[in-house]
């Protein structure tokens, strides 16, 4: 196993137990009632929750943003007029508008942009990381008619035809 790539906290309600092995390196999850509806749901979603806190701090998680667009252009820079903590950095894109886009990257997520159009988001905590690529996302969603705008991952879209009268 790799080095750990920090630590994550997680809250679950009262009526779910963790057990943990350490000689196995097993963790087990169950709730006290598995007839009762909430308690089923938050077993699943727990256990998510918990699978993607291990893998995030064993092997850390990734996502890649497409650029598809002309002129579409993105870079890190470090702005310090507004840093919301000391040493933070921004991810900075040209996506058409008359204005370069910058966004505030999170604590813990690492960010490079391998290409101008590619950019590479690297952290534990996966919650945080499609967060922030959602809002990259945000300001230019792909779009049907020409397929341009940030894709996230292997996301794909069907192209439309133009409406004739």
């Amino acid at each position: 196993m790799g080095a750990i790539l920090g630590t994550l906290n997680m809250d679950v309600p009262e009526f779910v137990d963790l057990e943990q092995n350490a000689e196995d390196k097993t963790a087990t999850l169950s709730v006290r009632d598995p007839n009762e509806k909430e308690q089923k749901e938050m077993w699943g979603t727990s256990w998510s929750y918990l699978s993607n806190h291990i893998t995030g701090v064993s092997e850390g998680h990734t996502a890649i943003l497409r650029l598809v667009g002309v002129g579409y252009r993105a870079s890190v820079e470090q702005r310090g007029a507004k840093e919301e903590y000391p040493g933070q950095k921004f991810l900075c894109l040209k996506l058409g508008f008359t204005h370069p886009v910058e966004v505030g990257i999170p604590r813990g997520v690492t960010v490079t942009t391998p290409s101008l159009t590619r950019i590479l988001i690297e952290g534990p905590d996966r919650e945080v990381l499609m967060s922030f690529a959602g809002k990259v996302r945000k300001w230019r969603p792909p779009e049907p008619y020409k397929g341009k705008g940030v894709f996230i991952n292997d996301q794909t879209i069907k192209l439309k035809q133009k409406k004739i009268k």
